[in-house]
């Protein structure tokens, strides 16, 4: 079933791209922006990423942790985030679990590839509650950033 706003968010442990293990139970007290995306090295998930890069100012400003996540290896995202100069935090779902859990794996993707995630993005308050949900079966669309950003300031400080 499709997580809602008021939903508690699923806790997960993954490993970053710099072979950190990384627990969202260590969220608590800070509010959070997870963008999933499909697969590192494609246009539409490079626009995106690079578009948070660029904003990750914004973020930072308004107290929110971002955090990329993709069912892509460890090493191919540390690749990506080095290529591309990314500076936030990419995580590797490789095993699939997290994306099940948010209920955002795609059943087939293009060239019949099965177990990729789609593109969506979670906006988390300081107790681990979804505030803003966005879950696009188009993986050709980006997530609404001014939307985005707009359910980050209705948070308390973190």
């Amino acid at each position: 079933m499709a997580l809602q706003i008021g939903d508690t968010a699923p806790l997960f442990s993954l490993y970053s791209s710099e072979k950190e293990l990384v627990h969202a139970a260590d969220w608590k007290g800070k509010n959070v922006l997870l963008l999933f995306f499909p697969l590192a090295f494609t246009s539409t998930c490079t626009k995106q990423l690079c578009s948070t890069r660029d904003d990750l100012e914004v973020f930072n400003e308004l107290k929110a942790e971002v955090y990329g996540i993709s069912v892509d290896s460890l090493h191919s995202l540390a690749k990506y985030k080095e290529t591309y100069g990314l500076n936030f935090t990419l995580l590797s779902d490789f095993n699939k679990e997290t994306v099940q859990a948010y209920d955002v794996l795609y059943e087939r993707f293009g060239y019949h590839m099965r177990g990729v995630g789609k593109r969506a993005a979670f906006v988390l308050d300081g107790e681990g509650v979804i505030r803003y949900a966005e879950v696009l079966e188009d993986a050709g669309k980006i997530p609404d950033y001014e939307a985005i950003k707009n359910a980050i300031r209705t948070l308390p400080p973190a």
